[in-house]
């Protein structure tokens, strides 16, 4: 979006750290409300996980908090969709969790006894209804959790074409240029210094991800957070009748825009601590305990830290091991799938909280600051009522959500941690 030694602007009503999928939706939102917004950005435009995720647009499986902030998000994402300059994929063709017993479908029983109370459409189907929606199913999945309006979108598309508007419209996203220090006077925000020079602001907003819990460091605030690492792959077209999104016996997968399907392998994640995260680990331990069969902790080959430069993009790469378990498990669920070509295989890392739902709040105790972080995998699809979310709490207008789940403080204030869903 600029050169690498940018000619920064001296002032900005709002400067947005992060230019992922949380920083680009709350720029979209305050740039319509007409306040000035500077985007900083230490690597390039959804660089990181926003470009790099499933591209599931969801309401199904999500924690009861998120749930009415991700039908908002539905909305909103058809309304963006309209307003940019390519074709960034967005279709409601619906989500299947896919079980093969009655043990799977239990495992879903907590959202069914809140979702029709929103008026999801969410139900269950069983052998012959989900034949009927998915005719390549194979036999080993005998029901399924299915909700028909849930979406998708193309990762590698949607916040790039979303961050082009924004230039066209006047908001200044400034790549390669790393927010160094929150600058503070008496309290209260003061602006952003970066590696390039200052910018004055009242208000900041923190939405860099993976790096958050560093910058908030030097502000004095504790945000426990831990860097995972997700493996993707991207087929071949291939002839399947199947145009949504899937998840069932340790495999994901959703038709692309480009005839395709994105799978991932759903119970294979690889935690990467830094000594810097050692800090945290007291934190996840109750997520540990539940989702222990998932993770693997293996020795850093990516280090986020203070050093904001050091890794302006990170960029794992996917072991041949687990692309090689990728292609082997939807061979073997799907029969259409075997010898399908992998075109491409990527990695990313997730910015994970301990109980798995986003930290979506005003700092208590820095007037201005204003932090969304912490999505842990599921930020893509809520990203843009996310985003609308924080224009409201920093224009200081009532917001109708409850906030209280997502709130800073309860990391540090006693209270037991409830756990979301499921990375």
């Amino acid at each position: 979006m600029t050169s690498e030694t940018p000619d920064l602007p001296e002032s900005a009503d709002v400067v947005i750290v992060g230019a992922g999928i949380a920083g680009i939706s709350a720029a979209w939102f305050l740039n319509k409300a007409g306040l000035r917004v500077v985007v900083c950005e230490k690597g390039i435009v959804a660089g990181e996980q926003s470009s790099r995720n499933w591209g599931w647009i969801r309401q199904q499986g999500r924690d009861q908090a998120e749930l009415p902030i991700v039908m908002e998000s539905m909305r909103l994402w058809q309304d963006i969709a309209d307003e940019l300059d390519i074709d960034i994929g967005y279709r409601r063709e619906g989500s299947f969790y896919l079980c093969e017993n009655d043990a799977d479908m239990a495992d879903h029983d907590c959202f069914m006894a809140f979702a029709p109370d929103y008026g999801l459409g969410t139900r269950r189907l069983n052998r012959k209804q989900l034949e009927d929606l998915m005719p390549d199913c194979p036999a080993r999945w005998q029901s399924a959790l299915y909700t028909p309006d849930d979406g998708r979108a193309e990762p590698s598309l949607a916040v790039q074409a979303m961050a082009r508007t924004l230039t066209q419209r006047g908001v200044r996203i400034i790549e390669n240029c790393a927010a160094e220090h929150i600058l503070t006077q008496n309290r209260q925000v003061a602006g952003v210094r970066t590696e390039h020079g200052e910018i004055r602001s009242r208000a900041v907003l923190c939405a860099g991800g993976a790096w958050t819990t560093f910058l908030l460091r030097s502000c004095g605030i504790r945000l426990p957070q831990l860097t995972v690492k997700a493996s993707v792959v991207r087929t071949a077209p291939i002839a399947l009748r199947f145009n949504g999104n899937a998840s069932g016996s340790a495999v994901s997968f959703r038709r692309r825009l480009d005839g395709g399907y994105t799978v991932a392998s759903s119970d294979y994640l690889e935690i990467f601590p830094s000594t810097a995260h050692l800090g945290f680990m007291a934190d996840f331990l109750p997520l540990m305990k539940t989702s222990w069969r998932k993770f693997r902790f293996r020795i850093p080959e990516l280090t986020v830290d203070s050093n904001f430069k050091r890794h302006r993009i990170l960029n794992p790469i996917p072991s041949a091991g687990t692309v090689a378990r990728i292609h082997s498990r939807i061979g073997d669920r799907i029969p259409a799938f075997a010898g399908v070509e992998l075109v491409e295989a990527w990695s990313g890392m997730i910015d994970a909280l301990p109980d798995v739902v986003p930290v979506l709040d005003r700092a208590a105790t820095i007037d201005g600051l204003f932090i969304a972080t912490g999505f842990s995998g599921h930020g893509f699809g809520i990203g843009p009522a996310a985003g609308k979310l924080m224009t409201g709490l920093i224009q200081n207008h009532a917001v109708e959500y409850d906030l209280n789940r997502f709130r800073l403080s309860r990391f540090s204030d006693g209270s037991k941690l409830e756990l979301g869903p499921a990375i």
